[in-house]
């Protein structure tokens, strides 16, 4: 069972078997549209948190991604460079970004939980 911790941005980063990944959560990849490419940093890559570290390409629109946490990249996720449309398909299952070592774990503090992101969309939408 993964935990997500989410910005007002709609970037997302979970906890999933010990792994921690960073992608845009479902609200967004629905707000976006049709996703045709993703932007991602390299491995190694140390990023600050509120930094941008990608952007999103779509129908619609480009959108920068920004980090939730202070983190460096163990891994990206390479089948988003054939397959963008996952992040529409599963944005936070199989169409996560990067997978993240945390440089500071409490700052997931400061962000929200599931829960209350699902009720700022609600309230949003």
């Amino acid at each position: 069972m993964a935990t997500f911790w989410f910005q007002k941005t709609h970037e997302y980063i979970a906890e999933v078997d010990g792994e921690y990944r960073v992608g845009i959560s479902e609200f967004a990849a629905q707000e976006l549209g049709d996703i045709t490419f993703v932007e991602l940093p390299d491995v190694g890559a140390t990023i600050a948190q509120g930094e941008r570290f990608g952007t999103v390409e779509s129908v619609k629109a480009v959108s920068d991604v920004y980090a939730p946490v202070d983190f460096q990249v163990t891994a990206v996720n390479e089948a988003l460079a054939d397959e963008p449309e996952k992040v529409n398909a599963d944005p936070q299952g199989d169409g996560w970004f990067i997978k993240a070592k945390l440089s500071d774990p409490s700052q997931l503090d400061a962000l929200m939980s599931e829960a209350d992101y699902d009720a700022m969309d609600k309230e949003a939408g």
